[in-house]
């Protein structure tokens, strides 16, 4: 049985990590609503190194529609504000000298959609990993017969392959389901 959770348990982690990275992924995809998520992949230049703004200011949400930073360092917020306007997230932020406020505008109805449409390709690219490694699973199955496992072993193992495979798939449509809504809901 130990034979098994040789090829089990990276399936299984293969699974886990897509369902991660699909998380994350949509975490950055904005949704209307002010996620300061979406500042996560902007790094300003903070002593001749790049560096994250959550690591030069401070990060909040005070409002549904408002991304509040406020640097660390008054010198930082032409920084910030710069590496925000050169950013994809295409919203101008306003500095009064010692925060940086970012107003998330309201979407229309054809950027929703886009954006539903961006985060359906990232929900099946986690759905083709999880794919991928319960058919690596499978097939490192089918060679452990021809090393000597047993065949009912191995059919016993395919079957938690699929019923592992099932389980993550599920969780990936739940997981794009509710982003489409949170995109949708005006």
């Amino acid at each position: 049985m130990n034979d098994v959770n040789h090829y089990l348990n990276p399936a299984e982690e293969k699974m886990e990590m897509a369902v991660e990275y699909l998380d994350e992924a949509l975490a950055h995809i904005r949704a209307g609503k002010a996620n300061p998520k979406i500042l996560d992949g902007i790094r300003v230049d903070y002593y001749g190194s790049a560096a994250p703004i959550s690591n030069v200011a401070n990060v909040s949400v005070p409002d549904a529609r408002t991304i509040a930073i406020t640097p660390w360092e008054k010198s930082m917020c032409k920084v910030i504000e710069k590496a925000i306007i050169n950013s994809e997230l295409g919203i101008t932020p306003e500095n009064n000298g010692e925060v940086i406020r970012i107003s998330i505008p309201p979407l229309t109805e054809e950027r929703r959609k886009a954006l539903v449409k961006q985060s359906k390709n990232e929900a099946e690219q986690a759905k083709i990993s999880v794919r991928n490694a319960r058919r690596d699973a499978i097939e490192g199955l089918k060679k452990a017969i021809k090393e000597g496992m047993p065949e009912d072993v191995e059919k016993d193992a395919e079957a938690k392959v699929q019923k592992m495979h099932d389980r993550y798939m599920k969780r990936i449509d739940e997981i794009f389901a509710a982003k489409e809504k949170e995109i949708l809901t005006v």
